[in-house]
Formats: structure tokens, C-alpha cells, sequence
């Protein structure tokens, strides 16, 4: 009885172990990529990155929503702004003609779009408290948004005001 009792014990306690691990090994990872993002000197290659970092950043900042912990999932996510930030300050510094260089550009669009959508998602179920700053975040991320896809395509409709001699429309 008392080796059944011991064997029991070591199945428990691995079983806790192995369930613990993941989220360990998930922050060590966040930390690593967040470091290798921080230290990457290529514009194109920290906006594919960006790939990978956002990922875990999200999945972080749904574990902290499942916790209740929205301080965590307000920094997570402004974290997330800021990296895309640095991504595209550089692209804009080492490629400024984005029509002519739209790799680390449209890398960066698919990025954005979709922490658009896991900011809008968190604002949905944050407390009232946390969500002026998550849409600050929100509102960032659109502007940024915004600003790329006007250096990608510089010539559409949408970037080019009325001229004086045509009249604009009214609905």
C-alpha cells in the first residue's frame, strides 16, 4: 500500500510538472524572440520576425486573460505596438520606397492586421478600467495601418484628395 501511495505521488507530481512546462518553456520562448527582435539590425528580417513575436505575444496575452490578469494583457499588447513600431520605423529608414522594396512591408501589413484583431477582441472582454489603453493601442495599430498601406500604394483613390475643378460627390 505505502508503494502504490509513493507511485501515485510521483505520477501527480509529474503530472503537474509536465503541465507547468509548457507555460515556462512559452515565456522563455517569448523572451528569446523578443531579444533576437530587439537585436536584429535588418528591417525586412525584424518585420518577418514579427511573425513569430506577435504569435507568442498573443498567446500570452490570452493566458492572462483566462488568469484575469488585464494589467498583463495591457502590457503584453502595448509591447506588441511597440515592436511593430520599431519594425516599421525601421523598414521606412533602410527601404523608404515601399512600392519599389514591399517585402518587409507586406510581412508587416499581414502582422498588423491581425494584432488589430486580438486588440479588438481583448477590448471586447477587458474590464472598463483597461480598456482606454487598449484602445490607444487599437488606435496606434489603425494608424500605423493606415500609414503603410499608403507608402505601399501611393496612387490609389483613396490617398489622392479632390482636385478644385471636379466637383466631389455627395451621397
Amino acid at each position: 500500500m505505502k508503494a502504490r501511495g509513493k507511485f501515485l505521488g510521483t505520477i501527480g507530481s509529474l503530472a503537474v510538472l509536465l503541465l507547468l512546462l509548457p507555460v515556462c518553456a512559452k515565456g522563455q520562448e517569448l523572451k528569446d524572440l523578443q531579444a533576437q527582435f530587439d537585436k536584429e539590425s535588418n528591417a525586412v528580417h525584424k518585420a518577418k520576425m514579427l511573425n513569430r513575436l506577435g504569435e507568442a505575444q498573443f498567446v500570452e496575452a490570452r493566458r492572462a486573460e483566462k488568469a484575469g490578469d488585464s494589467s498583463t494583457v495591457g502590457l503584453t499588447l502595448e509591447k506588441y505596438r511597440d515592436n511593430v513600431r520599431a519594425a516599421f520605423d525601421a523598414l521606412k529608414k533602410q527601404h523608404p520606397d515601399a512600392e519599389k522594396q514591399p517585402n518587409g512591408y507586406r510581412h508587416l501589413e499581414i502582422e498588423l492586421r491581425k494584432g488589430i484583431r486580438e486588440v479588438k477582441e481583448s477590448l471586447l472582454i477587458a474590464p472598463e478600467p483597461y480598456q482606454p489603453p487598449l484602445e490607444l493601442v487599437r488606435q496606434d495599430l489603425l494608424a500605423m495601418d493606415d500609414e503603410l498601406l499608403k507608402l505601399l500604394f501611393p496612387l490609389r483613390p483613396l490617398n489622392q484628395k479632390a482636385s478644385p475643378s471636379q466637383p466631389e460627390k455627395q451621397p
